[in-house]
């Protein structure tokens, strides 16, 4: 069995190749060429574990996750992924699968800015500046010439910490602010990113901010959870799923239909764009939103691509157990 540590990961992808990876499990899912369960969540107190299993492609995969939201000194979310062969079982590897999420996770919010977003898209705004939000960052400056980067944090500390950090992976050009307010957030950004654990609304709940802009939410997991705003809702024509999963996990989707914001056939699978079923119409008073919740099939093509890419390059640590 290959164990992939973050390092080993870095040396056998690129964030692009996530990116094609998590855009072939796109097709894969358009196609209905996968067999996943629903994932099992259990909770203790305010904490959550996941359990993520998926059969796609040449392997089968399950994601273990942990979600601790009051974490300060570790991770909020932290995982390991297993990798097994399709045909006898096996175990091929086993990957770090915090790092995995945060790649696969940014690359879904890469691949959402790449197909909704106005293509000139210069200002990039974040609220919540943990794991997650870094390679949001960083996949979505991948794919539009972004400028300038608006940072809010409910701790203003990690704010500055965390613009330092991403300071080093971003081009020179690249503008970094620590804002003092979502409104501000908001105000100066063409595409929106939220990605917390929040149980309530993060963005400013007013309609005429939201002209024309892309929002990108991937922190909500849980009918509890909830990061955008009701008048946003109001103001969309649709809004983009990246699992029709999601109209059952998530207060970000549940939520608005169940309060008719929205009705379920406003809820569109992401994979329609992708496959080339359904195309975007920008608008000029109108927002686009995309909320993501995960699944199992984005890892297990993930992970396997990692998983091919690292032995071809003799990356990794081989165990027997």
């Amino acid at each position: 069995m290959l164990i992939l540590s973050q390092e080993s990961v870095d040396q056998a992808v690129s964030l692009t190749d996530v990116m094609d990876a998590v855009e072939l499990a796109y097709r894969l899912y358009d196609e209905e060429q996968f067999h996943m369960d629903a994932r099992t969540h259990m909770s203790c107190d305010e904490n959550t574990l996941l359990l993520m299993p998926c059969a796609a492609s040449d392997s089968i995969g399950t994601k273990i996750v942990t979600v601790f939201p009051n974490n300060e000194t570790h991770p909020v979310t932290q995982g390991l992924m297993l990798l097994t062969d399709r045909t006898t079982g096996e175990a091929k590897a086993l990957l770090n699968g915090t790092y995995l999420t945060g790649l696969r996770t940014g690359a879904l919010g890469g691949l959402a800015a790449r197909y909704l977003s106005p293509r000139s898209a210069s200002s990039l705004g974040l609220i919540g500046t943990g794991v997650q939000g870094f390679y949001q960052l960083l996949a979505i400056s991948e794919v539009r010439p972004i400028e300038h980067i608006y940072l809010f944090n409910r701790t203003k500390e990690r704010a500055a910490t965390f613009k330092q950090e991403i300071q080093s992976r971003l081009p020179g050009h690249v503008n970094i602010h620590v804002a003092d307010s979502p409104e501000q957030v908001t105000r100066h950004s063409d595409i929106i990113v939220t990605a917390t654990t929040s149980e309530t609304p993060v963005l400013p709940n007013e309609r005429h901010m939201y002209n024309s802009k892309t929002i990108i939410a991937v922190g909500s997991f849980q009918p509890h959870m909830r990061e955008l705003p009701d008048e946003l809702f109001k103001q969309a024509d649709c809004l983009f799923i990246d699992t029709l999963d999601a109209m059952q996990e998530t207060g970000d989707v549940i939520t608005p239909i169940k309060n008719q914001w929205i009705h379920k056939s406003q809820c569109i699978p992401f994979s329609s764009i992708v496959a080339g079923h359904v195309s975007v119409s920008a608008s000029k008073d109108r927002p686009v939103i995309f909320k993501s919740t995960g699944m199992a099939l984005f890892d297990v093509i993930a992970a396997q691509t990692i998983y091919e890419k690292a032995v071809r390059q003799g990356a990794g640590q081989t165990i027997s157990l």
